[in-house]
């Protein structure tokens, strides 16, 4: 298995405040680990306009399945928080960082 740090984008397309998005970083914290603060990236960035991008860590056979466990992973969560798709669309995942065999 190779572990992938998959950056994946969004859009808050209502408010989300300070609270949820503490929230949605302390659920996810365990897929933001060593190879992520090494790289030194942020788990979650808000951009003006509600423009976000999340980076998790996933451990996976190949690119595909990476980029597809961390966009179910996120909509999981986001949708758990109350921000069902329609609130909160993604867009493209991409691989930012890989860490070889483990």
């Amino acid at each position: 298995m190779t572990t992938y740090v998959i950056t994946v984008p969004g859009t808050f397309l209502r408010d989300v405040d300070d609270a949820a998005r503490s929230e949605l970083a302390r659920r996810l914290a365990s897929h933001h680990t060593a190879l992520s603060e090494t790289e030194d990236v942020e788990l979650l960035t808000v951009y003006e306009g509600g423009t976000f991008s999340v980076r998790l860590e996933v451990e996976a056979p190949d690119r595909a399945t990476a980029e597809e466990d961390a966009v179910r992973l996120l909509a999981g969560t986001l949708a758990e928080l109350g921000l069902p798709e329609k609130d909160a669309p993604l867009g493209a995942p991409a691989v930012t960082g890989v860490d070889g065999e483990s």
